[in-house]
Formats: C-alpha cells, structure tokens, sequence
C-alpha cells in the first residue's frame, strides 16, 4: 500500500543574516504550499531467489519535470548508485539514504528481517510540488491573462515545470527552474525522509502523540539536507516543513560533523546511529500569525537572487568593519525581538478577549493604520491596536537596518523598487506590515494583512506588475496524507489554461 506524506514550504518573517548565528532566532511560517512524496513497492510480492539479492531496485519520478531515474540500493552498504543516464537529484538521493540507513539503525531482529522484505520489493518513489514553489508568471504573461491569483488558480494542479531555456545550452548543462523562494528542496527532502520513515516502520506519523517520532524525521532531513546541498545551513527550512510555524533557534553545525566524515567511507548505519544520539540543541517555540491576520506573498517579477552568495557579502562585511556591524546586528535583533513580542501579545489578547479582538480587527481592515486608534471604544482594544501599531513600528524598524545592512555589504538586500513597493502596501488600508522574507533581494515579497482587507493589496499589486501568489499561511508541518494528491486536486479543478 502507498504511503503519501507532505510537508510544507517556508516564508522567514524574520532573522534573515541573524539565524546563522545562535543564539539568533527567526520566525518562520510555513505555508499551504506542500511537496508530496509517495513511497510504494515497486514488485507486488519477492521473487524465491531474492535472498541471495545483493542490491534492489529504487524508482524516483517527478511527473512535472517528466523525469524517472532509476538507481540500485546495496543491501549491505545501504548506499544508491545511479542507472539513469541522467543526472539525478541529491537531495532525494540522500534523503532516501539516510532514511533506510535510520530505518535499519533503530530497528530490532525482527524489525530488521521486515525491513529486509519490503526493501526487497524495491522503493517506487514519486515526487509532486505545489504550482506555488514555482513561477509561472511568464506563462500567464504570455497568454495575456491577468497577474491575478486567478490566473494561478486556473492551472492544473502539480503543472508542468518549464526551465528557463535560455540557460539550457550544451548537451550537459543543467536548465534552471524559476522558483518562487519557498524552500523546495527542504519541504521535498522532508517530506521524503518523512514518507520513507513512515513507510519503512521506522516513526509512525499516524499518531504523532509524543514528538520524538518527528524528530527523528527532522533529524534525518536535516542532515540529508546539509549533505546535498555540500554545507551546514541554519536549516529553518527544514524545521518548519517538519514542524511548522514556529520561533527557531539553530542547532550547532558540529552536529553534523560525523555526517560529513561519513563521506570518506564510515558504515551509513553506525553514522546515522551517532547523529540521532548527538547533541541536537536546536530550539522551536510554538508560533503562528494571530487569528484574522492573513499572510499574503507576491512575486514581483524582477527575478530571484543567489542567497549564499548575498550571505557570503554579509559575512565579508562583518569581518572587515566588526563595530558597526555589531551595532547593526544588534538594533536589528531588538528589533525582531519587538515584532516577535507584540505578535505574541496579539495572540495573548485574542485568547482573553475575542469579541472585542474581532471587532477591532475588522474595523481597521478598511482604515489606514494612523485611524486604527480612533476605533479602539473599549479598554482592551486600546491596548490591542498599541499592539498592532507596535507590531508595525517593529517591522519598520528590521526593514531600515536590514537596508542600512545592505548598503554596508555591498548587496539589495532591500533593493530600491522593493523599497517602494513595500512602502505603498504598508500606507494601504488593512495593511500591518509588509517586508522581504529570509535573506531579501528580488524574491518575493510578503504582507500581513487584517481581515478581509488582502483582495484590494491583490488588485493594487497587481497594478503595480506584482503577482499576488495563492500561498497563505497554514501551521502544520509534516502531514501523513490519506491518498495521492492528484486524484483530490484533480477532481476538484477544471483547467482552462494550458501552459
């Protein structure tokens, strides 16, 4: 039987630069946007000759890039070697390594002798993102239709991916996809470990009732991670497609040193062994956008930035001038520390006075914020539209030393036309704040809107040639799903755009 399990893509609110560092937090939201893996066997029963088998079979497809790699998986090393004539993908490679190597490190005798059986049948593995990690605005562009979520809405579920053919010359380059910034290799590396775990017996995701179970799948897609990619990243990304929303503090990169030595010939099992017993202090913190505030994300069309690259320049600077960028590090993080407090002021105030909450929050949706005091009849609503326009103040406050920090470096990290753009969607109607998420540059942008108040931010980005995206925030993190997306979604959906 299959097993589908999804998780979700990020949007970093804040702690852009500051996460590399502990004890730095970041608040991260993940999003409705989800990758979905579904593991099944790809033989229906084990041949009597496979006891001697020496090596199975493993099946990766992507249907939207129309590719199937087929790969050989050492019973005894646990290792995959590729038998495609294509290139395959590293982080599914590792994901599907480390996985069973978890798989096989935790299981007893009897475990270890089912394990072997379902790994006999072979691993048939496909891969499906969201149409939200990826950018189809040329193509809507192109068909003359609207930069509206409309045009969005009105493309078949898990479309086909188009590369970016200018960038595809010569018989062994790689095409590049345009993406929308939402994380997609770490929502699909932990949505594969996730579905393999769960598949292979190693977690049950069917009743997550303590949380050691998802930190091994977080354990696992971390590392898988950090791997393919070839360096140790903050990996907010793949806590939040593991967790969900939540405030993240990293986990110390020696964590995964044993990982990267395991490269030079350690056995994959005795390795993963040593990093599930490591010293993982990494710290999550429940956290999620107050009720009736809605995220909305744009994407401007300017094209995406190279993050490790603006990191590097960040890097560079604090090296060669430490006292201001220590000042500007510092007034950065109280920054963030201000929007993260009045958030949770927010949410506090909502839970001990939600009438009055949810009459103030609809009245502002339609007001300009300098008018949001004057609704404010009662006691608790003062303090709960102090708290909002403190909320804004804070933002502000991250946008002009996160501009004062790329000017420093040398690198957009708020780049002018953002700049403007942002400015107008904050002096909208409803509007709470707006900003750029993660590491800044020419992404995308994001606003946190009151209410009913996004359909107008909609209309006005539009005018202003900034797609608005369908994504919205949803706090859940990895998900044990109850069938293959595709029949849901497809069902539901009539297409009337072909790209």
């Amino acid at each position: 039987m299959a097993v589908v399990v999804s998780a979700p893509g990020k949007v970093l609110m804040t702690g852009g630069y500051l996460i590399l560092e502990r004890p730095n937090p970041g608040l991260v939201l993940s999003t409705s946007a989800r990758f979905y893996a579904i593991v099944k066997p790809l033989l229906e029963e084990i041949k009597p000759d496979s006891c001697f088998w020496a090596w199975t079979d493993v099946k990766v497809t992507s249907p939207q890039l129309n590719r199937e790699s087929m790969y050989k998986l050492s019973l005894k090393n646990l290792t995959l070697q590729s038998v495609s004539r294509e290139s395959g993908n590293p982080f599914v490679e590792q994901a599907v390594q480390y996985s069973v190597a978890a798989a096989y490190a935790i299981a007893d005798k009897d475990r270890k002798e089912v394990l072997q059986k379902l790994l006999l049948q072979g691993l048939d593995i496909t891969i499906l993102g969201s149409n939200d990690f990826y950018s189809y605005r040329n193509q809507i562009e192109a068909l003359g239709l609207p930069l509206l979520p409309e045009s969005l809405a009105a493309l078949p579920p898990f479309a086909s991916i188009t590369f970016n053919s200018e960038e595809s010359s010569g018989e062994n380059s790689k095409p590049e996809v345009a993406k929308t910034g939402l994380g997609s290799s770490a929502a699909m590396t932990s949505s594969v470990v996730a579905a393999l775990l769960h598949y292979l017996g190693a977690v049950d995701l069917a009743h997550v009732k303590c949380s050691s179970d998802l930190d091994e799948v977080h354990i696992i897609a971390q590392t898988a991670h950090c791997i393919a990619q070839g360096k140790v990243g903050s990996g907010f990304d793949v806590s939040s497609a593991v967790y969900g929303s939540h405030r993240y503090v990293r986990f110390s990169p020696e964590v995964i040193s044993s990982a990267q030595v395991a490269i030079k010939g350690a056995p994959l099992t005795e390795v993963v062994l040593e990093i599930l017993k490591g010293k993982w202090d990494h710290e999550r913190t429940k956290l999620s956008l107050p009720p009736l505030l809605n995220l909305l994300l744009g994407e401007p069309g300017t094209g995406g930035s190279s993050t490790p690259s603006m990191v590097g320049a960040v890097k560079k600077w604090q090296k060669s001038d430490p006292e201001k960028s220590q000042d500007t590090w510092t007034k950065l993080s109280e920054a963030n520390f201000a929007l993260e407090t009045q958030l949770n002021a927010l949410c506090k105030l909502a839970e001990e006075h939600w009438d009055e909450y949810k009459e103030l929050i609809n009245s502002c949706s339609s007001l300009k914020p300098e008018k949001w005091m004057e609704q404010a009849t009662k006691q608790s609503q003062e303090v709960i539209a102090k708290a909002l326009l403190g909320a804004r103040d804070a933002m502000l406050g991250i946008r002009y030393h996160m501009r004062l920090m790329g000017e420093a470096a040398g690198i957009p990290i708020e780049p002018r036309s953002q700049t403007q753009l942002l400015d107008s969607t904050m002096n909208m109607e409803g509007v709470l704040f707006a900003g750029v998420p993660g590491a800044g540059g020419f992404d995308a942008v994001f606003a946190v809107t009151l209410g009913d108040s996004s359909n107008h931010v909609i209309k006005s980005w539009s005018l202003q040639n900034v797609l608005a995206m369908l994504v919205r925030e949803d706090p859940r993190g990895v998900s044990l799903e109850a069938a293959d997306p595709r029949t849901i979604d497809i069902a539901s959906s009539i297409s009337s755009v072909h790209i």
